[in-house]
């Protein structure tokens, strides 16, 4: 009979690509997994393994196990939370994939209502690019992710994830305060300095798209994931960008915030697999982030 660990470690080489990640993501060591590979295509009795250059390339046949063995994870995954389910308590380690402005203005709720509510429940959470985090719930490092998606934008499907919808969130204009700047509209902005995340990422794709369909380039002067940054530059009269209104997570924005052409609106949404998305933690965590989301209108 195959040995399940050694079949995890196959089915994280298909997602992951390289020894070196596998190694990285369950804390072995480059050579324990090169190993253990090594013996898994010994006891199959197949070849599983082609070498190209310095990696390793998936037979048809190591390809056809690693999709079972994440049946098999699944199938493990649906008898533990069956298995949590029975209990009258909810205990264990929910892990949170989380991005920024969502850390700032969703989570110290959703933890006040868990700590009071399912004291003995362990939450874990860290900050992700939607992104990122969406993959590593995938490839089972987290259990929960909170994700963001932009208007008029989609995001690639997996089908192992379900997606649950949290809150809308406006997006506004953010400018300096009208004493340094008299801005109206998206066009006044044209010509000056800008601030957004950096290349590659949907919220910096989404308003470059958005600045022109305004007729103009953004003059993007300032890259950084740092939302705090953005407002700061804003601030003191160095740029202007546009802000989701959940960066200022209740308080009076700092910033002028002026409406956007269509109104638009991100989508939060939380993501977990699903085969662990019936487990009692995994559920309280979605309904305290849910409470948590209610309770910060929009500011502007």
């Amino acid at each position: 009979m195959l040995d399940v660990r050694k079949l995890r470690l196959l089915r994280e080489l298909a997602i992951r690509g390289t020894i070196a990640g596998v190694a990285e993501a369950l804390s072995f060591t480059p050579s324990n997994v090169s190993q253990q590979l090594a013996a898994l295509e010994r006891e199959s009795g197949v070849t599983l393994f082609r070498r190209i250059g310095r990696r390793l390339q998936l037979t048809p046949q190591a390809e056809l196990l690693a999709a079972r063995t994440a049946d098999l994870l699944d199938l493990l995954e649906r008898a533990e939370s069956e298995l949590d389910a029975s209990l009258d308590t909810v205990t264990g380690v929910v892990r949170i994939a989380v991005f920024q402005s969502a850390a700032h203005a969703i989570i110290p709720g959703a933890l006040s209502i868990l700590s009071e509510e399912f004291p003995d429940l362990r939450v874990e959470v860290t900050e992700r690019a939607p992104e990122r985090g969406l993959f590593e719930v995938s490839a089972r490092d987290f259990d929960l992710v909170i994700a963001e998606q932009y208007p008029g934008s989609t995001r690639a499907l997996r089908a192992d994830l379900d997606r649950i919808d949290l809150v809308t969130d406006a997006i506004h204009l953010a400018t300096p305060p009208p004493s340094l700047r008299d801005i109206r509209d998206l066009r006044d902005a044209a010509a000056l300095p800008w601030v957004m995340e950096p290349e590659g990422t949907a919220a910096r794709t989404w308003a470059v798209q958005l600045c022109r369909s305004a007729g103009f380039e953004p003059d993007v002067r300032f890259e950084t994931t740092d939302l705090i940054a953005h407002i700061r530059l804003i601030r003191s009269g160095n740029a202007v960008g546009l802000l989701p209104d959940l960066v200022w997570a209740g308080d009076a924005p700092s910033v002028a915030l002026t409406e956007l052409p269509g109104a638009p609106r991100r989508t939060i949404f939380t993501s977990s697999r699903r085969s662990s998305a019936a487990r009692p933690g995994v559920v309280a965590c979605r309904e305290a982030l849910a409470r948590a989301a209610r309770r910060h209108p929009d500011p502007a």
